[in-house]
């Protein structure tokens, strides 16, 4: 079984139930274990002016490889309704793969770690929720990445109600 970080997020279409409703399909495939979900936070949209988003991440573990998991996304998010019309556009559901065990890749249809997990707040604050002594394969500690930042900046990731 393999530890993997998925990040989770929504903008349209009753963005907590979407986030709920990718959970609760994960939760049902047999070849999925979930550990723990951060709470949901509700952050600012990259990117152009849109509705602000609301974002989870979660640890799993796993059976499938990191191109079969992403391919496991990729369908919940078709599922649910994701159409990709512009990068960085609004959507009702992203799945992304943070960290996959210790791998890491530079394949065409994806990389891992995931490229913006560094410098995205939005993954990150739930991310140390769940997982504050989490180290990447890098060798930076997720709490060491956090400080970088001002709390005016941390300030804006805040937790939905």
């Amino acid at each position: 079984m393999s530890s993997v970080f998925l990040a989770l997020g929504s903008n349209l279409n009753d963005p907590k139930q979407q986030i709920l409703s990718a959970i609760t399909a994960l939760k049902q495939d047999p070849r999925i274990t979930i550990h723990a979900v951060s709470s949901l936070y509700q952050t600012p949209a990259m990117g152009p002016p849109q509705d602000d988003y609301i974002n989870a991440v979660m640890h799993i573990s796993t059976e499938y490889s990191a191109r079969e998991l992403l391919s496991v996304c990729l369908a919940l998010e078709k599922k649910q309704g994701r159409v990709r019309i512009e990068p960085w556009g609004p959507r009702c559901i992203d799945i992304d793969i943070l960290l996959y065990d210790d791998m890491q890749s530079q394949e065409e249809d994806y990389i891992l770690p995931h490229p913006g997990l560094k410098e995205r707040l939005f993954v990150l604050v739930p991310l140390y929720e769940i997982a504050p002594q989490l180290i990447l394969p890098d060798g930076t500690a997720v709490a060491a990445l956090l400080q970088e930042f001002k709390e005016e900046e941390i300030a804006l990731i805040r937790r939905s109600s």
